[in-house]
């Protein structure tokens, strides 16, 4: 099966101080059309930052990146921040939304951001905000809602753009484990239903057996099992 992201000899090192410090080392990565991956490891393993350079929100030191066959090392800036917006979505544990926002103004962002006029996805926006199960709380702002609540206003915002990959970073770290499960069905249901690529790290195995496949990360290396 063809790959959406590929990542080829992938290195990544910090400055600390004098040293370098090896956090990823020499990883091979192959995410399929189609998948939904867990990504696994202790505290400070590098699985974030494995996430975060398969996104491009981080640069490797070396090695080679791909995503849906584009070479991400060979993009200018403002087309890596274009293919952000709208190939890539992104969810985080702490939801990131901006408070004094509703739920309509908050999951519209990335069209603002597009320069793209609000009233021509007032259609897009209905749908999604149904797939979410948040409709009828479209003019709420995040301290109205529940933290689930806010974590699928997070998921809303990153389907907004119909992206082929969302990527995300412990998106059940901050939830109580009903709530979290809850989550976990509908990044499921998006998956299995709309065909979205799921890449999620996680800290709970529970969470992570949501993914077809399960790769761990220990000492800057990835292995599956």
């Amino acid at each position: 099966m063809e790959g959406i992201i590929e990542a080829v000899n992938l290195c990544k090192t910090f400055k600390l101080g004098v040293l370098d410090v090896e956090i990823l080392k020499n990883i091979d990565l192959t995410i399929r059309k189609g998948e939904f991956v867990s990504i696994m490891g202790p505290s400070g393993s590098g699985k974030s930052t494995l996430l975060y350079l398969l996104g491009g929100l981080d640069k490797p030191t070396s090695g080679s990146i791909k995503i849906n066959g584009k070479e991400l090392a060979e993009m200018e800036d403002q087309e890596q921040s274009v293919m952000r917006r709208r190939d890539v979505g992104f969810v985080f544990q702490f939801y990131n939304l901006i408070p004094n926002l509703t739920v309509e103004e908050n999951t519209m962002l990335p069209i603002l951001l597009d320069g793209k006029k609000m009233k021509d996805y007032k259609e897009r926006l209905h749908e999604i905000l149904e797939v979410v199960g948040l409709s009828d709380r479209r003019h709420h702002t995040p301290r109205e809602l529940s933290g689930g609540q806010q974590q699928r206003v997070a998921i809303a915002r990153a389907l907004m753009n119909d992206p082929d990959i969302i990527l995300a970073d412990e998106p059940i770290g901050n939830l109580d484990s009903k709530t979290g499960t809850e989550v976990m069905e509908l990044l499921r249901r998006i998956n299995q239903e709309r065909g979205k690529n799921i890449v999620q790290v996680t800290h709970s195995r529970e969470a992570a057996d949501y993914g077809q496949r399960i790769i761990y990360v220990k000492d800057g290396k990835v292995w599956e099992r």
